[in-house]
């Protein structure tokens, strides 16, 4: 069994046929499916996706990017609800800041002031964090262990392939690879991921974005994170079952997740 632990089923672009998705997945051995939190306004259809189907999961968050959104109170909501495992995507995000120096500065600050409201709301109700860190290494681990976020652990979405991170992994993080693994381009990634301990490793698509090869440029979706285990194996040289397997284990015992 694969679990794809970062998919975003509430996407308008899976809204036509999401059950042939879904089946396509199940076909391929993906039976599990997390929607991680990035966006208030479509917190409720992943709500209803996870109570309408019993594979699906969700977490509760808001992307760095949609900050001003930020509102604890819709948040807590659902976040005791039977299939919410997680707080995020949170996180920091440096890569669109615009402005001057001034301005620069201060988005970094609002980033942080949500980022860590989001720590202090999974540190309270005992959740994983879902971490969203794009061209923030730094900055985010450093507000990771200032803030006691080893208490819930959680996943480094996307994982960046920044080796600063990797001593997370002793701090009850863990690194989710996808799609970016079977790109041309992700030489930094290649070369890291034998360093990451296989305790700490998970899979996730981010569909409907990152589509791995040789499906770029269409619509990503979970059935394609069997191409994320099998260039996993090719690089670990180990067999694709043992890759699902531990990577089921380790979502599992993260999400706590049967």
């Amino acid at each position: 069994m694969i679990i794809d632990t970062h998919i975003h089923l509430d996407d308008e672009r899976y809204r036509e046929d999401l059950g042939d998705v879904l089946e396509r997945a199940k076909q391929g051995g993906v039976e599990r499916y997390i929607i991680p939190g990035a966006d208030i306004t479509t917190l409720e259809r992943a709500v209803e996706l996870a109570e309408q189907y019993a594979s699906i999961y969700f977490s509760v968050g808001i992307h760095p990017y949609d900050k001003e959104q930020y509102d604890e109170a819709a948040l807590e909501r659902y976040i005791n609800h039977p299939k919410c495992v997680a707080v995020g995507e949170c996180g920091l995000d440096y890569f669109r800041l615009e402005g001057s120096d001034e301005e620069k500065a201060d988005e970094k600050a609002a980033q942080k002031e949500v980022f860590v409201a989001q720590i202090a709301l999974a540190k309270r109700y005992n959740k994983p964090l879902i971490i969203h860190i794009r061209d923030a290494s730094h900055d985010s681990k450093m507000i990771l262990l200032d803030n006691g976020a080893d208490e819930v652990g959680g996943v480094l979405h996307c994982y960046n392939a920044d080796e600063e991170l990797l001593s997370l992994a002793d701090q009850n993080f863990y690194f989710g690879i996808g799609g970016v693994i079977t790109f041309k381009n992700a030489r930094k990634l290649l070369n890291v991921l034998p360093k990451i301990p296989q305790d700490k490793l998970i899979i996730e698509t981010d569909g409907p974005y990152l589509t791995p090869h040789p499906h770029r440029g269409k619509r990503n979706e979970p059935l394609y994170t069997t191409l994320v285990r099998d260039k996993m194996a090719e690089l670990l040289e180990l067999d694709g079952a043992i890759i699902e397997d531990l990577t089921t284990t380790n979502a599992q015992k993260l999400f706590n997740i049967s």
